[in-house]
């Protein structure tokens, strides 16, 4: 990997978590979740301290003091297909459409904003590195130069690193550590997860953001974001995969000791049943949409045979608009591309060894999760305990963005004011750039599940 190409990700990365920190200072900064079917705005007002949490060890995300939602917007997303902006100009309207609501409600004008997307591609590396200390005590100097110590993987010219977080440090054998700073040790060793992305759908999504008169203040995935959301403290801490069924992507992510350590996406989501129906149907997708959000489902019951459902339209052909079709032809209709989704899904599961960890539960989120049956079908299919989840509570959250389909957004809250430590948070030098190596060019599951059994 090119030095140079090392050395601009870690001082971008730097700059965006200084700008962060400012508008944190200032008091307000926005979140924006652009995704395939809405784009959501939060506005947050933070103290004036910028101070949020007494926990400042590596990888905290403790609570929500500090942080209040003051304004909140949602738009129809234009201009996005499967997570990625296809159409600069429609997308731009969009945010501003958005940003402009959400700064109406908060009555104030917002310069910074955090953004999450879905799609891009993204990757994961597990890294591990390990350095002697001769029994000195662990410094800050200490962790980044284990962190340096990391073989970087050859992930490509035209990918980008978008999440490099140490999630266990080893001191002398004993593993499991998230802060390992002021103790005394011989050997000190870190294992790190990387998440790299398209490199064109980040720069798109950054000139996008320029060009709507905001400067960016960091920058997170979708599957991350729902996560942190979505899952409990003991979900995240013994073992959970958050599966986020948005309108053009799947995202999935696994969490195990309050770290993300593998994500991955889905190139299939709401919009797709949505699709089906309008072409099995021949509506609208307009009317296909209002069928599904009413009327659908996956699971079938000897009463839907008797239930009919009046399919709409507007072409001015009244016998053809006033149809109806029966609520078990629309599950035949909806059931096959959930399966194929949910198929899709077990596969980067399976690829990741998510049977492997001492727990297996898999929370559904995102505005697709709320099709009725979708857990039994996705439990049977998956070969895990399902459950719906919804964010957690964020003080002045609206009611109407609590929902499953919030997510993304209510975990960039979290992000904003509780980031967990990445590679780029710790003063390396320049000469000092993890080298470039093939040999740990390979996904956290394959090579590296010996932290997990630590007592």
């Amino acid at each position: 990997m090119d030095n140079n190409r090392l050395k601009d990700l870690y001082q971008s990365q730097r700059a965006m978590r200084q700008i962060r920190k400012q508008a944190m200072q200032c008091g307000v900064v926005a979140v924006l979740d652009v995704g395939s079917s809405k784009i959501a705005c939060l506005v947050l007002r933070f103290d004036r301290t910028g101070r949020l949490s007494q926990d400042n060890s590596i990888g905290s995300m403790a609570g929500q003091s500090g942080v209040r939602v003051i304004g909140a917007a949602t738009t129809r997303s234009r201009g996005v297909t499967f997570g990625e902006i296809t159409a600069m100009r429609e997308t731009e309207r969009a945010i501003r459409t958005a940003v402009q609501a959400a700064q109406k409600m908060a009555e104030i004008r917002v310069d910074h904003v955090i953004v999450c997307f879905s799609g891009a591609q993204p990757r994961s590396y597990g890294l591990a590195a390990r350095v002697d200390l001769q029994g000195k005590v662990v410094t800050e100097a200490e962790i980044a130069r284990v962190l340096s110590a990391c073989d970087m993987p050859e992930y490509g010219a035209r990918r980008e690193v978008l999440h490099a977080q140490p999630v266990n440090f080893v001191l002398d054998y004993r593993s499991g550590l998230s802060d390992p700073r002021g103790q005394l040790g011989q050997q000190l060793a870190v294992d790190m997860h990387m998440l790299t992305v398209d490199a064109l759908a980040v720069q798109n999504l950054v000139r996008c953001i320029k060009r709507c008169d905001l400067e960016l203040a960091g920058i997170a995935s979708s599957a991350y974001a729902s996560g942190c959301a979505s899952l409990v403290e003991d979900e995240q801490q013994l073992g959970a995969a958050c599966i986020d069924i948005g309108g053009g992507t799947t995202g999935v992510s696994i969490f195990v000791k309050k770290h993300m350590i593998y994500a991955d996406s889905v190139a299939m989501g709401g919009d797709h049943v949505t699709g089906d129906i309008s072409m099995g149907l021949g509506v609208p997708t307009a009317a296909a949409e209002r069928i599904k959000t009413f009327y659908g489902g996956v699971q079938a019951t000897s009463m839907d045979d008797r239930e009919m459902i009046e399919t709409g339209g507007e072409t001015g052909d009244w016998e053809h608009d006033r149809r109806k079709v029966s609520r078990s032809e629309l599950i035949g209709i909806m059931r096959p591309r959930v399966e194929e989704m949910l198929e899709e899904v077990r596969v980067r599961l399976d690829a990741a060894g998510f049977e492997n960890l001492p727990s297996q539960q898999i929370v559904l989120t995102g505005g697709g999760s709320q099709i009725p049956g979708l857990d039994g079908l996705a439990s049977r299919i998956l070969r895990q305990q399902v459950r719906l989840g919804h964010p957690l509570r964020v003080h002045g959250l609206p009611q109407a963005a609590t929902g499953p389909g919030f997510s993304s957004a209510v975990g960039l809250c979290l992000f904003a004011a509780h980031p967990q430590d990445e590679w780029w948070d710790f003063e390396i030098p320049i000469d000092r750039y993890p080298a470039h190596s093939l040999r740990r060019a390979v996904k956290w599951f394959r090579e590296n599940w010996w932290f997990l059994n630590f007592a």
